[in-house]
């Protein structure tokens, strides 16, 4: 469950606020994507984009299963609800929420100050009532001014194993364990680790994934940044989505070879085998939160600048009361194509083999706003980071008709998301 442990009591948490359109003015033409990566607090996804500025509150937060906290959660925001001229989803007080893979590890919920969003063609701007226009305004100019932080003369790359003790002592000896067990699926990831002679800076690495991923849901949460294709869960008034990938196959930059790879892809009975396992566990897990939920018939190939992923779009309508989009991460993280199925069995093959913490890598980042409307990521093609260091991790799927060496070399063309915008710099 969610699970805050720090909120502050009811009587000192509550700041209304005030919601307008902006037709007119700086705040109305600024490039978000450009503000967001000067702040560090983004998210940008095709339907919408929402920069933070300033830090009203930081809430840490949980997936434990101590105490139910949710609605704690949400009423923390609703508190801060005031005037809002706006009435769409991402409009009033909105929470940046980053959180871990593994459910006993918290993690954060950022309220901004001043939250500039754009949806539907209307671009608004939320401002918590400490502050005016002319502060909100200040905070942008501030942020697009900082000067640019240097650039790393030199960055090295350093791995938790190698590739090939990897593929031996993980992969093939789980696709031995699933092989003689009632083990569906597990997922295993390896990291790397970037080191520099200078802090990493971050605005032009979000800059870079924004650019080279114009189609995924790109963020910038306390120092966590990523361009992930896959939404784990969304809620907009009564709809729930998820549009879960599973299957992998590397792009080529022959068009002839590339199109081999879509196609076999598409006829790969393990990776269609892998897809369906987390589709069936979604319409499950979702059923019980919905009046009506359904997948597509067929699987499609979506493709990014590095892979290709077979995808399938769910999507259902909440019962009421519709539950919030925090419930719905709780329900459903983690899913098959990051944990495994069974789930319990799959998380003790991980822990067991893996050996390291995936941290937030594998978690759900996204954002929440007072009416309990949001967007979750599943965190993947992401980078931790933290000085002049970046950690970085990529996944597979387990299952026992898995190659161990083509699992490997799944990894490496996953790498090549982040690595590419990282060696850029």
């Amino acid at each position: 469950m969610l699970h805050p442990t720090s909120l502050p009591p009811p009587t000192l948490f509550g700041v209304p606020s005030t919601t307008v359109r902006l037709t007119a003015g700086p705040l109305a033409q600024i490039d978000l994507t450009e503000l967001g990566a000067a702040t560090g607090l983004l998210w940008r996804s095709p339907d919408i984009v929402l920069v933070g500025l300033g830090q009203l509150e930081r809430v840490e937060l949980g997936l434990t299963s101590e105490s139910s906290s949710i609605g704690a959660a949400n009423e923390h925001l609703r508190q801060r609800n005031g005037v809002d001229e706006v009435g769409l989803a991402g409009a009033g007080p909105v929470g940046f929420v980053t959180l871990p893979f593994a459910r006993t590890e918290t993690g954060v919920m950022v309220v901004p100050q001043v939250v500039i969003g754009e949806r539907d063609g209307t671009r608004f701007v939320t401002i918590a009532d400490t502050l005016d226009m002319d502060a909100a305004e200040a905070l942008v100019a501030d942020a697009l001014a900082a000067p640019a932080q240097p650039v790393p003369n030199k960055i090295w790359l350093t791995l938790d194993r190698s590739a090939a003790s990897w593929r031996d002592e993980v992969v093939a000896i789980a696709r031995e364990r699933i092989a003689e067990s009632d083990l569906q699926k597990a997922v295993f990831a390896r990291a790397l680790t970037l080191h520099a002679d200078a802090d990493i800076p971050t605005r032009p690495v979000i800059t870079d994934l924004a650019a080279r991923f114009d189609h995924a849901m790109v963020f910038a949460v306390d120092g966590f940044i990523g361009a992930s294709p896959e939404l784990l869960a969304s809620r907009t008034d009564r709809t729930v989505r998820a549009h879960p990938l599973a299957g992998t196959a590397a792009r080529s930059d022959d068009a002839a070879v590339d199109a081999d790879h879509i196609a076999s892809l598409l006829a790969s009975s393990k990776d269609r085998v892998e897809h369906q396992i987390t589709i069936d566990w979604l319409l499950t897990e979702l059923l019980p939160f919905c009046s009506y939920v359904d997948a597509e018939p067929e699987p499609s190939v979506l493709t990014l600048a590095n892979v290709h992923h077979l995808g399938t779009l769910v999507e259902g309508v909440l019962s009421e009361p519709a539950a919030s989009v925090l419930e719905l991460v709780e329900a459903v993280h983690p899913t098959p194509a990051l944990g495994g199925a069974p789930q319990a069995d799959a998380l003790a093959l991980i822990d067991e083999l893996e050996g390291f913490d995936r941290g937030r890598c594998g978690g759900p980042t996204g954002w929440v706003d007072a009416s309990g409307n949001g967007q979750f990521a599943v965190s993947v093609r992401t980078a931790e980071i933290d000085g002049p260091t970046a950690r970085i991790a990529a996944g597979v799927g387990v299952v026992a008709q898995s190659d161990p060496q083509a699992e490997l070399e799944e990894t490496q063309a996953k790498f090549r998301a982040m690595l590419g915008t990282l060696f850029r710099l």
